[in-house]
């Protein structure tokens, strides 16, 4: 049986939420993103989603929600599935595009309002540590960061570290992110806390399967065609350059392994070889001792005998045998 809810991540159920509900948005910008308590959102008017690039050539590139409230700050809100560096790029080129198309030629630059990029991320991107998933950026001093330029501001929400007692004190903040991690087409039952908040509620109304009409049922699925299809590609691509990496590194690790062997090797060879070449040296050195030593006994004892020195007596001053020196001629 069909669980009575979708999920919101879907793009064309996150369009409907708070891409035609005004109060609905508001509150979930009021809620993640760094206002000031004077600063929150009062009133909000749709743009147009779609940021035409300067030059034709190049992709127009859509968002998800585009807006302005009533000081003229743009509120730019976008849903992603899967991260990569092309979206963070492509954050930084819409936010900045956003900041330009405010002025025309020749109007004062003090005209210019913030710009707040909102991104909710369905994946692990930063590696900060799986209790930090509110990433907040702004241009600041390096040396003193409490400096900051005011006209743009980044806030990366990652989904999937989300835990409800981080932010505890952000009731808003804790409704709105339960709704889009705990909210699902695998959901029979919801939170009883979003069902008693009156925007949350009033979300999971629209998200309800039975307030779908067919055309959208039909996208709302091949969506998720779109979502699994890219996953698939993204690991395919992930263990094909899996596997290059380790046939490259075991290339590189027989390769730089038979180099080492052969440097161990020579450096061995060398070793032995000096240690026996020491040791013949060494060994040639004693004979060749031992037999000078010799000769020198030889002549003693010739000498000895031709003195008429009794053999016996030859023989315990120069350690030669009897035999030796009876068959020594004088």
């Amino acid at each position: 049986m069909a669980s009575k809810y979708l999920n919101p991540k879907a793009d064309v159920l996150f369009k409907l939420v708070f891409g035609e509900h005004e109060d609905l948005l508001m509150s979930l910008l009021n809620a993640l993103l760094p206002l000031p308590a004077d600063g929150q959102i009062e009133s909000l008017e749709y743009l147009t989603p779609q940021m035409v690039p300067e030059n034709p050539a190049k992709k127009n590139s859509i968002v998800d929600v585009r807006c302005k409230d009533r000081q003229g700050r743009i509120f730019i809100v976008e849903m992603q599935m899967h991260w990569n560096e092309e979206f963070r790029q492509r954050v930084i080129l819409n936010a900045s595009k956003a900041v330009v198309r405010q002025l025309d030629q020749g109007e004062d630059y003090t005209l210019i309002q913030p710009v707040y990029s909102l991104n909710l991320v369905n994946d692990k991107c930063f590696d900060l540590g799986d209790d930090e998933f509110y990433h907040d950026y702004a241009i600041v001093n390096v040396a003193h960061t409490d400096r900051i330029i005011k006209g743009l501001r980044f806030v990366f929400v990652e989904l999937p570290k989300f835990k409800p007692q981080t932010i505890l004190e952000k009731k808003m903040a804790v409704l709105w992110l339960r709704f889009l991690t705990e909210v699902s087409e695998k959901s029979d039952e919801v939170p009883a806390e979003l069902l008693e908040n009156a925007e949350t509620s009033k979300a999971l109304g629209i998200i309800e399967r039975s307030a779908m009409n067919e055309a959208q049922l039909y996208a709302y699925e091949r969506f998720w065609d779109a979502v699994t299809n890219e996953r698939v590609l993204i690991n395919g691509g992930y263990k094909k350059g899996h596997e290059e990496g380790l046939a490259e590194g075991h290339e590189r690790g027989l390769a730089e392994g038979r180099e080492e062997g052969r440097a161990e090797g020579l450096a061995e060879g060398e070793a032995k070889g000096r240690e026996k070449g020491l040791a013949e040296g060494e060994a040639i050195g004693m004979a060749k001792e031992r037999a000078r030593s010799k000769a020198r006994q030889l002549e003693t004892a010739r000498c000895l005998k031709a003195a008429g020195l009794a053999v016996s007596l030859i023989s315990q001053s120069t350690g030669l045998s009897v035999e030796e020196i009876e068959q020594l001629n004088i």
